[in-house]
C-alpha cells in the first residue's frame, strides 16, 4: 500500500511538471511524462488509462508502449531542453558538488535518451 501511494504521488508530480513542461521552455515535458505513465501503470489503473488517452500525450505514449521508441522531432527536443535546462541550473547554483551532481545528471540522461529508438516523424 505505501509503494503503489508512493508511486501514485510521484507519478502526480511527474505529470504536473510534464504539463508545466508544455508551457515552459526549458523544462522537458517527455521524461516527466513517461515517468508519469510508469508510476501510473503500476498505482493507478484509471489514471493511466487516462494518460494514456489524453490528446497531448497518446501518440508518444503509445509508440512508448508499444515500441520503445520516441518521434525524431520528440527526442530531439527533449534532449535539447533537457540540455537547456540544466545548463542554467548549472550556471546559477553556486555550490561546485551540485554542479557536478547536475552535470553527472545530464550526462545520464542525455545517454539514456540517446539509447532510445527512434522513430520517423510523420508529416
Amino acid at each position: 500500500m505505501i509503494k503503489r501511494s508512493l508511486l501514485l504521488v510521484i507519478g502526480l508530480i511527474s505529470l504536473v511538471l510534464g504539463v508545466a513542461g508544455v508551457f515552459l521552455p526549458l523544462l522537458p515535458t517527455v521524461p516527466f511524462v513517461l515517468l508519469a505513465a510508469f508510476c501510473f501503470a503500476r498505482s493507478s489503473e484509471r489514471l493511466h488509462r487516462w494518460l494514456m488517452a489524453h490528446p497531448w500525450f497518446a501518440d508518444a505514449l503509445s509508440n512508448w508502449e508499444q515500441k520503445k521508441a520516441i518521434r525524431r522531432g520528440l527526442k530531439r527536443k527533449a534532449m535539447v531542453l533537457s540540455s537547456l535546462s540544466f545548463a542554467i541550473s548549472i550556471a546559477i547554483v553556486p555550490l561546485l558538488w551540485v554542479k557536478v551532481m547536475l552535470l553527472s545528471l545530464l550526462v545520464a540522461l542525455l545517454a539514456f535518451l540517446h539509447s532510445v529508438p527512434e522513430l520517423e516523424d510523420t508529416p
